[in-house]
């Protein structure tokens, strides 16, 4: 591995380490983002289970975005991940942002999820 993926891979371990303290049984709002799309899940550890998922590919918003890899389309994920964990009984995550800092793309997902009615 190159010293770029070794660094972003200790972050991300570190993040969920301290996830994992603070979690107190709550599942986990994970986002992956890459060049195109963006991607969120509510993962319950204990279980190993994705209780809802949602991503800029799916048919639903695809139509309605211009592109995956924007602002819109984060907000967009975070509004529709919210309403499945809602339909699936989740209220309270904890937010997983990854090895990515908390700004444009990942922060919009997360603001988006909060008025969307989940609560992290």
């Amino acid at each position: 591995m190159s010293g770029q993926q070794d660094l972003r891979n200790r972050r991300r371990q570190r993040l969920r380490f301290q996830l994992r303290q603070k979690s107190i049984g709550r599942p986990r709002l994970s986002v992956f983002r890459s060049g195109k799309h963006i991607y969120a899940q509510i993962i319950d550890d204990k279980t190993a289970r994705t209780l809802a998922a949602a991503s800029s590919l799916d048919a639903k918003l695809r139509e309605d975005l211009r592109t995956g890899a924007d602002r819109n389309a984060a907000t967009a994920v975070g509004k529709l991940v919210a309403e499945r964990a809602i339909a699936a009984g989740v209220t309270e995550v904890v937010f997983d942002r990854g090895a990515y800092i908390y700004h444009g793309r990942v922060k919009a997902l997360a603001e988006a999820a909060r008025e969307g009615g989940l609560s992290f």
